[in-house]
This record gives C-alpha cells, structure tokens and sequence, in this order.
C-alpha cells in the first residue's frame, strides 16, 4: 500500500471552515434564486464494521524475556487502501464546497478521519492533511476547459469517495494507482462523444509542493465512456550534493502508467465496469485488470462483484510478500450489496484475497496465502 506520512490535525480548520460554509448559504439564501443556484454543498459521512473470518481479529503484544513490550502483531488485512480497521472503526467527513459561475467557479472538497488521512497522505505541507481537492476552473469555450490546482486522479475505476463506488473496500489497482494530482489540465470536448485531456503536474499525490523540480505530463482520450489514460515522468530528485558540495545528477526513472478504464450497458439492469492497468518504473511496477459485474434488482437494492486479478513486479511490494524473482500476485474477489433508504447506503460485504505467498495470518499466527473478510459499511450522502 501507499506509504502513508500521518500529520496531526486539529479541529479549528474544521470548524472555521464550517462557519464559512454557513456564512455562504445564508448570504446565497437572501439573494436572487439564480444566484443562489451557483453555489453548491454536497458530501458523505461512513463507518464500518470490520471482521475476518478465520484470521486474526485483535491486536497482540509482543514481549522481550523482561516481559517489555517490544512490538505488536497486527491483524491481517488486504493489501489495499482504508476499511482495513478491526471491529467497529470511522470512515471519513467528506464536506465539498463549489461555485460555478457562467465561464469560471471552484471546487473546495475537504476530507477528515482516518480514510481522508489516508487519501492525502502526500499533502503535509500547509493543509494538515485535510484537502482532498482544491481547484480553480475557466469555461474558455463550450469546447475548452482548463483545471488549476489540486485534483483527483483521473486514472481508474474507482474514487476516494465511498459515496461514489459501488463496493465499500477498494481495490489493489486504485490503492496502488495515483490518488491525487497537482498541476494544469486542459478538457477538450471533440464532439461525436470523443474527448481530450492533456495536463502537466507534480509528481504522483505531491499535491501541496514540488520538491523535485521535475513535472509529469498526463493524458487521456476518452470516448463514450471509455477512457485511455496515461501518466509518465520522473518522481524523485534530479541532482543531489555529493560530500564535496557538488551537484551530482542522478539516474532517475520516470513512472509510465497506461490505463483503460470504461463500462457498459449490458441491460437496463445489468453494468460491466472494466478497469486495466499498467505500472512500470525501471521494471519495479504492477499489471492488474478488474472486473464489476453490478445487477440492480429493485429501487433500493442492488447487488455486485469486483473481481481483480493484480500481479507485481521487481520486489514491488505491493501484496506484502514476494518470491524469490521478485513477484508475486493475488486474486481478490468482493461481493457487495447495496441497500438504499433514502440519502442512506447499507453495504454489506464479503471479500476473499488469495496470494501467492502467505503473507496472512490465522487465528494461531500461522502464515498463509488466503484472507476471507466481512464489511458491514453505512454511507450517508448529502
């Protein structure tokens, strides 16, 4: 999973943020009603019950001979990215802000909680770990559209919003895949259902600052749905000072990233979501490709499986051990339903991972390759 750098936030930018929401909508309330229709506030609160299924459920300390505790062993969880806590654990407040006006607007979308945390783990710098996306926009033309600031990756299937996929937990392509961008894009509406995107950013979730000096450039061409994306540029330091107090150029590899990411109509009940990709940074990388079969049986309820297959490369990391050339791979399959009661989302959900190395633990600390869970997740959107 992403290295997460967690940073101490306190309740003041919360609340101060809040008096600034309410300030908004008392003032668009006593305007013209087309005014007050420019602005927006929308967002999601969710928690979760998490347990496995023959695997280990708490945490154990670990004593040296003097009866210190010198480490814990954690309970077993997927290899990806948030509902990974034991028991009852939080989700995050999602709290987004908008203005759209006639040629220009903005997009303040604020996270809190420990999935926020995790979701802007590369942005300590001046926002304390609470933005999510913060951007500007102009309507050059009916056709053109630039983006300027902090944005949401356009890569994959699923979003950081629980709100806004189908299954709670989230896959190893996301988790592994770009959270977040900073940097310019540029829309181009093509017509006949095709579109262009073309931007230049930081490096990969280094949303608040460039420390490297060096950009990535990104791209997708998108077609009725359909979407081919791809990401490519170095991701460390250029030069470095040696001891002598020289600079000293570095052999940095750039990240490629190619991605397919679309889905369709097989019924006016049935969706197929498909989502394939491919990372490679000096041969360390990942391919994976997913599928999401989503069957709506009434107003209130519908029912889907993500099944992914992810295999990485070049000591990676990614699933949690590797064999001997480096590699390794899983298969994950997640059943979840989906049960609505108005602005409220029920998920219940099964999810079983099986590795190629045991890098799971059973209910005795014994090793192996196979992890069942159960979710049981509450969405509120708003």
């Amino acid at each position: 999973m992403k290295a997460i750098t967690t940073t101490n936030y306190i309740k003041k930018p919360f609340v101060l943020f809040l008096m600034v929401l309410t300030t908004f909508f008392v003032t668009a309330q006593e305007e013209e009603e087309t005014t007050a229709s420019k602005f927006t506030f929308s967002g999601s609160v969710d928690a979760y019950y998490r347990t496995n299924l023959g695997g280990l459920n708490k945490v154990i300390p670990q004593e040296d001979i003097n009866g210190n505790t010198v480490g814990v062993i954690s309970p077993s969880v997927p290899g990806t990215s948030f509902a990974n806590r034991p028991g009852f654990a939080l989700g995050m407040v999602n709290l987004i802000a908008g203005y759209e006006g006639e040629k220009v607007g903005f997009v303040a979308d604020l996270v809190f909680g420990p999935r926020g945390e995790e979701a802007v783990f590369g942005s300590p710098v001046g926002s304390a770990n609470i933005v999510n996306q913060l951007y500007v926009y102009w309507n050059v033309s009916d056709k053109v559209k630039l983006t300027l600031g902090n944005f949401n990756t356009f890569l994959g299937y699923e979003v950081i919003s629980p709100s806004a996929n189908f299954n709670y937990s989230t896959s190893y392509l996301f988790s592994y895949g770009p959270f977040s961008h900073a940097g310019l894009k540029a829309d181009f509406d093509l017509g006949n259902d095709w579109s262009v995107m073309l931007a230049v950013m930081n490096a990969t979730d280094l949303t608040d600052v460039n420390p490297f000096g060096n950009y990535t450039v990104g791209a997708q061409l998108g077609y009725s749905g359909q979407f081919l994306n791809l990401v490519y540029g170095p991701q460390g330091f250029g030069e470095v000072q040696d001891v002598n107090g020289n600079l000293v150029d570095t052999d940095i590899e750039s990240l490629f990233q190619i991605d397919y990411t679309g889905g369709f109509d097989v019924s006016d009940s049935f969706f197929l979501g498909i989502n394939a990709s491919y990372q490679d940074t000096d041969g360390t990388g990942f391919t994976g490709v997913a599928l999401y079969p989503q069957f709506t049986t009434s107003d209130h309820f519908a029912i889907g499986l993500r099944g992914e297959y992810f295999a990485e490369t070049g000591f990676f990391g990614a699933i949690g051990g590797t064999d001997a050339d480096g590699d390794a791979n899983v298969i994950a399959l997640t059943l979840t339903g989906s049960a609505t009661i108005g602005d409220l989302m029920i998920k219940p959900e099964l999810r079983l991972d099986s590795a190629s190395e045991d890098v799971f633990l059973d209910g005795d600390l014994q090793p192996q390759g196979s992890l069942a869970s159960f979710i049981l997740a509450a969405v509120y959107s708003f």
